[in-house]
């Protein structure tokens, strides 16, 4: 029987069940404490006539009584919907009616949104009394224990795509989950019991990242909400091992006073993920931060764990940073095939660059409800993961783009990412997006738009002939703009549709 969400809970419960499991503010729920309101959580929601199969949506900050929920859900045999607390009401209420959603659980912030969804939800709020909403105590009398096994193998629906169009529900199974949870365990170190601190959002990575840690009776310290400052005491005072950030929060981290003040010793592994990083900054990141940076690539429809870049594979074997392979996305995971392919649907050799496709458990079952849509994404037999890229002699990935993020310049193929990485390899620069506009003359011209570090300035001709010089004249920015701050997405990637926007 595949593994379950809750699963990796009781596993977790099996090795102490006083343990220490979830932490918040200086206060920590053990493994039977959590285990114990899971179960109650699971006979609320069965006494709200939620049957096996059903979908519940969770709206919450980070919040360890949210993320229990998950649990009960699981435990509940339903399904769990998490709602990415950043979005807008109408994209809330699209991914509600796509998924089929009857139960809401919300935290009382939200609550102003969620008057405006104009759904037949039952609603239940966290932390507050919120007219037509159950509060949590209402919601949690007493009653039984149902402990029912899910109708199939799915396990959570999450929406992807709202950005460039109406969303999809991306279905993965307890298979994909128990796929990516055993790739984990394989691949990065893990010694003794882990914490885990959690300051990006458990919507997405940081949360399914919880799952490896709750099997090997590991504590996990949720942040409410992101400050650097705390994040660096948190990791010194609860002796953190494993973290996760994006770039976008790693380069707060090496900019931020304290960082070289902090004990960061406990680390083995600090994930880093969902974008792709300066090679530069990422170098810093060893050095200072320590060795123990590890790199993830996946996407919501195979998550996470695509290819992994361990901590040890940022080295040479004389111990010298691998700066050949810092840009790489590391290897393909063992129980994942990737390939490189061409777009009439042939594999193309070693070095050769194409669309990344992926074959393996890992993979999600397909599109809820968009049968049209998992038939593109999964055409010749491979998912297709959207990103261009390509394998090197020793079975690197390197990915040098989104396929639609491509410049097409006078006839030459220019990949942003490239580009992106000489921008942001200048001392001045904190990040960069690199799109093509119209151009009569090249057809489009690749355009820079650079974010500086606090405190620099910088003069867009001379970090164009900086860039010339890195990666020669075709491939550089024919225009350059300075901008206090880049748009991102909720989960901190650089909208570049909104960039390009601007700019119609």
């Amino acid at each position: 029987m595949t593994v379950r969400l809750v699963d990796y809970l009781d596993k977790g419960a099996s090795l102490g069940p006083d343990a220490p499991c979830l932490t918040t503010d200086g206060r920590s729920s053990t493994y039977a404490q959590v285990r114990e309101l899971s179960f109650r959580i699971a006979a609320a929601l069965a006494r709200q006539n939620v049957a096996p199969g059903d979908k519940v949506a969770i709206l919450s900050a980070n919040d360890p009584i949210a993320f229990t929920c998950v649990f009960g859900i699981s435990r509940a045999g339903a399904v769990w919907c998490p709602i990415n607390p950043r979005n807008e009401a109408a994209e809330t209420r699209e991914l509600l009616e796509l998924f089929e959603c009857g139960v809401l659980i919300f935290q009382a912030s939200f609550a102003p949104l969620v008057t405006r969804l104009e759904l037949p939800l039952t609603l239940v709020c966290l932390d507050g009394d919120v007219e037509g909403a159950l509060t949590w105590d209402e919601f949690l009398v007493a009653g039984g224990e149902p402990d029912r096994p899910a109708v199939d193998d799915l396990a959570m629906l999450v929406g992807t795509g709202g950005t460039t169009g109406r969303p999809k529900g991306v279905m993965l199974t307890g298979a994909n989950l128990e796929a990516m949870t055993a790739l984990t365990l394989m691949s990065y170190p893990f010694e003794g019991r882990p914490t885990y601190l959690a300051l990006a959002p458990l919507t997405h990575a940081a949360g399914v990242l919880c799952f490896p840690v709750l099997a090997l009776g590991g504590e996990i310290v949720v942040m409410r909400a992101p400050d650097v400052g705390a994040f660096l005491a948190l990791v010194e005072r609860h002796r953190v091992t494993h973290t996760f950030l994006p770039p976008t929060l790693i380069y707060l981290v090496l900019d931020h006073a304290d960082l070289d003040r902090a004990d960061l010793s406990s680390l083995q592994c600090f994930w880093y993920g969902a974008a792709p990083m300066s090679t530069a900054r990422l170098a810093e990141a060893l050095r200072r931060i320590g060795p123990v940076m590890g790199q993830l690539f996946g996407q919501t429809e195979a998550p996470m764990m695509i290819s992994t870049l361990a901590p040890r594979d940022h080295f040479r074997a004389d111990g010298s940073v691998a700066t050949d392979k810092l840009s790489s996305a590391g290897r393909p995971t063992p129980l994942v095939t990737v390939g490189i392919m061409a777009e009439d649907g042939a594999l193309l050799r070693r070095g050769e660059r194409g669309e990344i496709v992926v074959r393996g458990s890992l993979v999600m079952r397909g599109y809820y409800r968009d049968p049209a849509a998992s038939e593109r994404a999964s055409t010749h037999g491979w998912h297709h993961t959207g990103d261009i890229g390509y394998l090197d002699e020793d079975n690197f990935l390197f990915i040098v783009d989104r396929a639609k993020d491509m410049v097409i310049t006078g006839g030459f193929n220019v990949y942003s990412t490239e580009v992106e990485q000489a921008v942001m390899a200048h001392p001045a620069v904190q990040d960069c997006a690199v799109i093509g506009l119209p151009d009569e003359k090249w057809g489009e011209r690749v355009t820079a738009v650079v974010q500086p570090r606090r405190g620099q300035e910088i003069d867009p001709v001379e970090l164009a002939a900086f860039v010339k010089r890195r990666i020669g004249s075709v491939k550089a920015p024919k225009q350059i703009e300075v901008w206090p701050d880049l748009p991102r997405s909720k989960v901190g990637k650089i909208l570049k549709n909104e960039i390009k926007q601007t700019f119609a």
